[in-house]
């Protein structure tokens, strides 16, 4: 199955010579929710502004369903929609108003009674007097998250950009990782965190101490600064993980264990070491 979005050797240099993007190729399947992960600066919205036909590219393509975004710009523009962080209209208009003036930009017919259905959908009708909302309140984030996994399950395709990692982790099939204008990685979600998550055994001391036994040395394990937890981090899908032997010479060593916890790299922790170089 051909990508619904195809992007191939794009770059974006503006006139004060800051180069936002690096050829990028990046193919996004019909469907699926892309999360799009970077600092501040990274290049993401210069990414997304290309794709919708606000910001030019200074070279490379992008196709959406086979069909190029500047040879065919108004059927392209027509199959996309865009969700800014900041609404450019009146923060206290209705959002009755917003919907048809949006639908106008598209060329769409007024539709009361989807426009309706919509606004219930995403809790902005205010069901005591059947009064619309303001844009300056109602919907919760949780709500709106399940509404994008509606219309991921309706066939949309999503390109999420997003500061909360945790709900990128919750929510995305694909990470893709931007930096410095280049997309360092774009991989499935669980199979980036299966080659990149780290795992660490958290082992809680009943008593802290100011060094570890020399019996642990082959672990290369770590001492919290209070020395009351013996940290060991490890490869999850090493069948050799080594924590029965770690855990018999802890014993051996006649150091009182409090507590076993195992904790698992998230997702954040892989971009920061991903963005760091690490």
């Amino acid at each position: 199955m051909d990508p619904i979005v195809s992007i191939s050797n794009l770059s974006k240099t503006y006139d004060n010579g800051h180069q936002a993007l690096k050829h990028v190729d990046l193919d996004i399947e019909s469907g699926e929710i892309l999360a799009l992960l970077g600092p501040n600066g990274a290049g993401k919205t210069t990414l997304i502004s290309i794709i919708c036909g606000i910001v030019n590219a200074t070279t490379g393509s992008v196709t959406v369903d086979g069909h190029d975004i500047v040879k065919d710009y108004r059927l392209t523009r027509s199959m996309i929609g865009l969700v800014p962080q900041e609404l450019t209209l009146g923060a206290f208009d209705t959002v009755w108003n917003t919907l048809c003036f949006s639908r106008g930009l598209f060329g769409k017919k007024p539709d009361p009674a989807l426009l309706e259905k919509l606004l219930k959908d995403l809790s902005l009708w205010d069901k005591r007097d059947s009064e619309l909302m303001s844009l300056s309140g109602g919907m919760k984030r949780k709500d709106m998250w399940n509404l994008v996994r509606r219309l991921r399950e309706s066939g949309v395709t999503i390109i999420l950009t997003t500061h909360y990692i945790e709900e990128a982790e919750e929510i995305a099939d694909r990470v893709g990782i931007v930096n410095h204008g280049e997309l360092l990685l774009v991989d499935d979600k669980q199979a980036l965190m299966h080659k990149l998550g780290k795992r660490q055994l958290m082992i809680e001391l009943g008593q802290a101490v100011t060094a570890l036994p020399d019996a642990l040395a082959p672990w290369s394990v770590d001492l919290s600064d209070d020395g009351s937890t013996i940290v060991y981090t490890y490869d999850p899908h090493n069948p050799q993980t080594g924590i029965n032997g770690l855990l018999q010479a802890v014993s051996e060593s006649e150091l009182f264990l409090k507590d076993v916890v195992s904790t698992q790299s998230s997702l954040e922790e892989i971009f920061v070491s991903l963005v760091k170089g690490e």
